[in-house]
């Protein structure tokens, strides 16, 4: 799908039909034949625009004689509240913006509704660092909400360790091993879009670049802080359910002991001999059970003063 915004300097903001000089255009899930097509308007080659279509592309800076491509990756999640990252693709040319996802992703639909102050569409490099921006930002956001579901299973692991929770804490500790990932590959190419030249940049420009870098490093901190924290909680309740498991097997253990005496002493009396002691008593039976349970309540009388019972 692909949508034409273009703004003026009055800040008059609307969809256009065909691409204009200062116009951004923004492309969601492209096929083969729109891809053609904007290669067709912007000059850039087919396999460039591909790239961001890529679910394993790498962020990566590649600047050519006509634009220039920048790959990003940006937090995303389904609809099971899996937290994965998928690239963005932003190409620069000399008139356009153009970005390319497989989502619509929220980050982008700010610009789209007008969330976004002081956007311009033919303002390319600052539209470039303030998506840049609201990317470090949605991956701050992300992270909270990770830190949230993660407290909040914790809290059910404390009343009930289940299988479940474990393997939710695994998935968020895997949505956060992606965004590290992601966030330090990102690091990069904000390294060296600060450092370039060959993209014009403003002072104030420069300044937003350098608020991104600061953010993407936060989020970059938080996601090792978290994940830290996850390790930890993930260990401990694995060693307390592995204690409770080991408590219970104890006790089995115990009570086994404890009612083996009576079994054992029944089937002496079940053998066929005459002169079992009380064979001939009115009370045998009584006293022959009343002895075997002397026996195991010393028994687990005795267990008990030791901690084992």
């Amino acid at each position: 799908m692909i949508t034409i915004y273009r703004s003026d300097e009055e800040g008059n903001f609307d969809e256009v039909k065909t691409p204009e000089e200062g116009c951004w255009i923004n492309v969601v899930r492209p096929s083969g034949e729109e891809l053609e097509e904007i290669s067709a308007v912007t000059e850039i080659v087919v396999d460039d625009l591909k790239a961001p279509l890529d679910v394993e592309e790498r962020s990566r800076l590649e600047i050519e004689n006509d634009y220039s491509m920048i790959l990003v990756d940006i937090p995303s999640h389904d609809d099971e509240d899996h937290y994965e990252t998928i690239p963005l693709g932003i190409y620069l040319t000399k008139k356009l913006i153009i970005t390319i996802c497989l989502q619509d992703s929220s980050i982008l639909r700010a610009f789209s509704k007008q969330r976004v102050k002081e956007f311009y569409t033919f303002k390319r490099t600052r539209f470039l660092f303030q998506i840049l921006y609201r990317n470090a930002t949605s991956y701050l956001r992300y992270l909270r909400i990770i830190d949230r579901k993660s407290d909040k299973i914790e809290e059910k692991l404390q009343l009930s360790q289940k299988n479940s929770e474990l393997l939710e804490l695994m998935q968020l500790e895997k949505s956060l091993v992606y965004f590290t990932t992601s966030l330090r590959s990102n690091e990069v190419v904000l390294e060296r879009l600060l450092r370039t030249d060959k993209i014009k940049k403003y002072p104030d420009d420069e300044d937003l670049l350098e608020d991104v870098i600061i953010e993407n490093k936060q989020a970059i901190e938080m996601a090792n802080i978290y994940s830290g924290i996850l390790n930890g909680v993930m260990g401990t309740f694995a060693s307390v359910i592995s204690n409770n498991q080991n408590v219970v097997m104890k006790i089995l253990a115990t009570m086994t002991i404890v009612l083996s005496i009576p079994t054992i002493i029944s089937g002496f009396y079940g053998m066929n001999f005459d002169n079992i002691p009380f064979a001939h008593e009115p009370l045998g039976f009584v006293i022959t059970m009343g002895i075997s349970f002397l026996i195991s309540g010393g028994v687990a009388f005795a267990l008990y003063k030791k901690k084992l019972l």
